[in-house]
């Protein structure tokens, strides 16, 4: 409870924002990369609280809303089969597909089933020998070591009706992608503490070497967050691009070396897709030739399938920074939680959820008044 008590501290809090204004001098325009952040910073009011001339630009950092509408339908197709035990996190079995969720599959009979961990699913897998047992393997560099760690033991253990449909996404270059955008507009950001606490932070100083622009690894909770929007802009208005890090207390520059090892073993680097974005290269993860026998995409020859996004849906323009969420025509009209377009309204992450959930819509129409 220490650190949850000293990083809500009001006054404390009261303190660096006061620093903030007193430093800021231009317009400067900021991306929270993480959908986290996005949440805490929409949660307490904090880009309300800043001044005018800051703007907070919600970032892709939501791997729910990331991954690929074709990927969810793979998973809807392979959950779907009547032989299959299909594990997931529970934040992906309301993501829409092109026609229905996995709570739908599930309802349609489909062996569908929230687990807390793929260790869990892989315990699954031991227990049902007779059934094939996917797990759905999505997230940043956060969610991946225990992922490669499933599959590493399903190899070791020789358990083969367990496989593991991925779709892992890389923070760096997303960075990359939105700085060469001729759409940019961000001058500054706060890295996502939770995948520098894995991959620690020496992947930055090139991007900040190349795009001349500050990068601060922050955490999530309010005074975390201001902090982090602080150093940006005393950096920004001292005319420095520099790397720092703000999130000691987890974060060192090297970060969790066995994770990583981990991570050579199983995955290697590829071409990625973005759900709303489209292909970023090299920003992704899937299983190497060593263990591809537990692809489940190759198992179950799902590959081929492809699908078009609802022309409604502007998700993709939110995670670009584009667009606020309550700017799209179908925010809380045609897409509420109980019925989104995309998986920004649904994820425990998302921009359009933490929007809706906080009422910021409301608030907005109060203050045009």
């Amino acid at each position: 409870m220490k650190y949850l008590q000293e990083f809500r501290d009001p006054e404390l809090a009261r303190n660096i924002l006061s620093e903030i204004r007193a430093a800021t001098t231009r317009p400067w325009a900021i991306m929270e990369v993480c959908g986290g952040q996005t949440h805490s910073i929409i949660r307490h009011g904090i880009d309300q609280l800043l001044p005018e001339n800051i703007e907070l630009i919600h970032g892709p950092g939501c791997p729910v809303c990331v991954t690929p509408l074709d990927m969810i339908d793979k998973a809807l197709a392979i959950a779907a089969e009547t032989n299959v035990i299909f594990c997931s996190f529970g934040d992906m079995l309301r993501v829409p597909g092109s026609e229905k969720d996995l709570f739908r599959v599930k309802s349609e009979g489909g062996d569908v089933r929230t687990v807390y961990s793929p260790l869990d699913a892989l315990k699954i897998a031991r227990e049902n020998p007779e059934k094939e047992v996917v797990f759905f393997g999505i997230g940043f560099e956060t969610t991946a070591p225990a992922n490669a760690m499933a599959v590493f033991q399903a190899k070791q253990q020789n358990i083969t009706n367990f496989s593991m449909l991925v779709s892992h996404v890389l923070v760096p270059p997303a960075i990359a992608a939105i700085m060469d955008s001729p759409t940019n507009r961000v001058q500054g950001f706060l890295a996502a503490g939770h995948v520098c606490s894995v991959m620690g932070y020496a992947q930055y100083p090139p991007l900040v070497e190349k795009y001349r622009v500050p990068i601060v690894v922050t955490g999530f909770e309010p005074v975390d967050v201001l902090e982090g929007i602080r150093r940006v802009v005393v950096q920004l208005e001292n005319g420095r691009a520099e790397i720092e890090n703000g999130y000691k207390r987890v974060v060192n520059f090297d970060g969790n070396i066995p994770a990583q090892t981990m991570l050579a073993e199983v995955f290697k680097t590829t071409d990625s897709a973005w759900r709303g974005i489209g292909i970023i290269p090299n920003s992704g993860w899937r299983l190497n030739e060593k263990y591809r026998a537990f692809d489940a995409e190759a198992k179950f020859e799902v590959s081929g399938i492809k699908t078009v996004e609802s022309p409604l849906c502007r998700s993709g323009e939110v995670l670009q920074g584009m667009i606020k969420p309550h700017e799209c025509e179908c925010f809380g009209k045609n897409c509420t939680p109980r019925k989104p377009l995309g998986a920004t309204m649904v994820s425990s992450e998302g921009a359009c959820a933490a929007y809706y959930n906080y009422g910021r819509l409301a608030q907005i129409a109060q203050r045009s008044v």
